[in-house]
């Protein structure tokens, strides 16, 4: 099997803090029903800087990447089903999977 990682992109803001404790239950049940094959999930992401070219560092990043998920499915298509559950798709995210590929050591 191969594994992908799921990009959360972009997404709305909770507009209070019941909704958010609905979503996050949702998003935590979507991650249970994905069993083994949810290698690492869960990875939000915060404090971004950027590093340019030049050496120079700035504040923040040139994404909406907010996270990301991996798991292992049989094929792409798989993975994109298991994407089109994902709950973050009912907040006004998106989410881009791609193959990992193994790097030789």
């Amino acid at each position: 099997m191969s594994q992908y990682v799921i990009v959360y992109l972009g997404g709305d803001h909770p507009s209070d803090p019941e909704e958010g404790r609905q979503h996050f239950s949702r998003y935590m049940d979507w991650l249970s029903s994905l069993g083994e094959a949810a290698v690492n999930p869960a990875n939000p992401l915060k404090n971004t800087s950027t590093v340019n070219p030049d050496g120079t560092v700035s504040t923040g990043g040139n994404s909406t990447m907010s996270g990301y998920t991996i798991i292992e499915a049989d094929s792409m298509e798989t993975a994109l089903e298991i994407a089109k559950a994902c709950p973050f798709l009912d907040i006004g995210g998106s989410l881009e999977v791609s193959e990992l590929v193994e790097m030789p050591t």
